[in-house]
């Protein structure tokens, strides 16, 4: 796996995405949390999918997970994801899953299960992306 940092494209901003992405430039990641039922909604959304409410505050995540799903990219199929490229899906302590990738060492036997920690990327233009290591 290389540890090269490969410039990405640069997520589509959504409607509602902005105050996501500049808790992530700034080192802590927050999510819209439903002050009527308390869920954590990602990506971000006009109302919770459980009360249609808008009552939401941003709330600062713990960076903890487990990976739930994982694959690694033999063959290079953008420039921007030199082969071997691993996607990661993982599901924060909070609740949503987030599809990312995995920094640094892998695992040596099952993906599956494997505690994560986010870590926040910076790419070669100066845009930060959340990303993951293992934690255990």
């Amino acid at each position: 796996m290389t540890n090269v940092i490969a410039q990405t494209p640069r997520p589509v901003m959504g409607l509602y995405d902005e105050p996501l992405w500049e808790s992530i430039r700034n080192g802590n990641m927050k999510l819209q949390r439903s002050r009527d039922s308390g869920k954590y909604l990602y990506p971000p959304a006009p109302v919770c999918d459980e009360t249609l409410s808008s009552n939401f505050d941003w709330v600062s995540i713990s960076g903890k997970g487990e990976i739930l799903s994982w694959i690694i990219f033999h063959r290079q199929y953008l420039e921007a994801y030199p082969a071997p490229h691993n996607v990661i899906a993982v599901r924060l302590e909070e609740g949503p899953v987030i599809i990312s990738n995995l920094q640094g060492r892998q695992p040596e036997a099952s993906w599956i299960g494997r505690k994560v920690r986010l870590v926040y990327t910076k790419m070669p233009d100066g845009f930060v992306l959340p990303r993951f290591e293992l934690s255990d």
